[in-house]
């Protein structure tokens, strides 16, 4: 039960993290703003949901 909850939370931070690379890019064009909101991941999304 424990290994299984462990890849849900990677798979969801990695899934979070592609996601917020995609908006970013969308949104900016720009790699480094990209990385930054990469590293930034499921903070960067819900942000933009709320201002969108």
């Amino acid at each position: 039960m424990r290994n299984s909850r462990n890849e849900i939370v990677k798979y969801g931070v990695s899934f979070g993290t592609a996601l917020a690379i995609a908006i970013s890019w969308s949104a900016n064009e720009s790699v480094l703003w990209a990385i930054l909101h990469g590293f930034l991941s499921w903070f960067y999304v819900i942000w933009h949901v709320i201002t969108q």
